[in-house]
């Protein structure tokens, strides 16, 4: 007998089969010439990330005079991050929105985002994301079919958990925290003394209801749109990572449209961009009142047993493409 689908799962296949057959017959209306992006994320309507994406597909329609337009699938309608980005190397889709941590297992170069304590503040993550490594980032991943259009913000991640405050390492030894399907994030979790359990981010809110994982970590907002604060009273700013999320395009795809289309494309993502960063600090802070009115305790911890247990992990980068990455991001001001 044939494996049953969930009911959400069988409905993701249906709708990524219909994409399909509409990538196959073209992503152009021969008859007005328009082309219709399709893009899918993971994130709730109410996020800023979405918000910035309805920007990107205004700007599209204003700057190409209806040409471009930009069909959007959030809350992952139409599956995992990992399963979207999967989308746009075979061309069911054309964009994605991902975190750049699962994208590592296609561009090694991108676990360098992941490793904890990597930069020194927001103008620092900002200065080398706008230069010369993050475009020779986003260029990397030609080789699979991907294509990276611009940099949004996702803040600082820091660990929310169901039953205690976490103040030092010592504090999640033993405790279950949710990882993004990344190895770095698993590595990251193990140095901190945590057991990593990668788990799907539309997964994740049962997974904490019930107590498949003790916790997990995430930006504020992320903590706050998901509700995952409905389940976890402990916020604990420890401010581990700040890793980007990236709007990636499939290449055959960019490749193949006009450099009108691409200059269109790429003036509209750095727009949503400077626009999500916006939207990001103003969320950022809400999210923060939000789930302190209920009932989350904020905790600030002390960073520096925190970057202490991880100095290792970082010297087990020497010698490698991601240890020199992270080298020139360390020299980078």
């Amino acid at each position: 007998m044939a494996d049953k689908c969930s009911k959400p799962a069988y409905r993701r296949l249906i709708v990524s089969a219909l994409l399909a057959v509409a990538a196959f017959l073209g992503g152009c209306d021969e008859k007005n010439d328009v082309v219709v992006l399709k893009l899918a994320h993971s994130v709730d309507v109410s996020h800023p990330v979405h918000k910035a994406m309805v920007f990107m597909g205004q700007r599209l329609e204003e700057i190409s005079d209806g040409k471009i337009t930009l069909e959007i699938f959030p809350n992952e309608q139409l599956g995992s991050e990992r399963e979207t980005i999967e989308q746009v190397q075979l061309g069911i889709i054309d964009i994605t929105k991902t975190s750049t941590a699962p994208l590592e297992s296609f561009i090694p170069k991108m676990g360098v985002f992941s490793i904890p304590y990597v930069f020194r503040g927001y103008d620092h993550f900002w200065n080398v994301l706008e230069g010369p490594i993050g475009d020779e980032v986003k260029q990397g991943g030609t080789a699979v079919k991907l294509y990276g259009l611009c940099f949004y913000d996702s803040g600082s991640r820091s660990f929310y958990t169901t039953s205690n405050p976490i103040n030092s390492p010592a504090d999640l030894k033993g405790l279950k925290v949710r990882v993004q399907q990344s190895n770095t994030a698993i590595e990251m979790v193990k140095a901190l003394g945590g057991s990593p359990t990668p788990i799907s981010y539309g997964e994740l809110y049962t997974s904490l209801q019930q107590g498949v994982v003790d916790g997990a970590e995430n930006n504020p907002p992320s903590f706050e749109t998901s509700r995952h604060y409905e389940v976890c009273k402990y916020y604990s700013l420890d401010e581990h990572t700040m890793v980007p999320d990236i709007i990636i395009i499939n290449s055959d795809f960019w490749d193949g449209l006009t450099d009108k289309q691409r200059q269109i494309i790429q003036e509209a993502a750095d727009e949503s961009s400077i626009y999500q960063r916006k939207l990001w600090k103003e969320k950022t802070q809400e999210s923060l009142r939000i789930v302190k009115a209920a009932g989350v305790e904020i905790i600030h911890p002390d960073k520096t047993p925190f970057i202490k247990a991880v100095k290792d992990m970082h010297e087990s980068y020497k010698g490698t493409e991601v240890g020199e990455l992270l080298a020139r991001i360390k020299e980078a001001k």
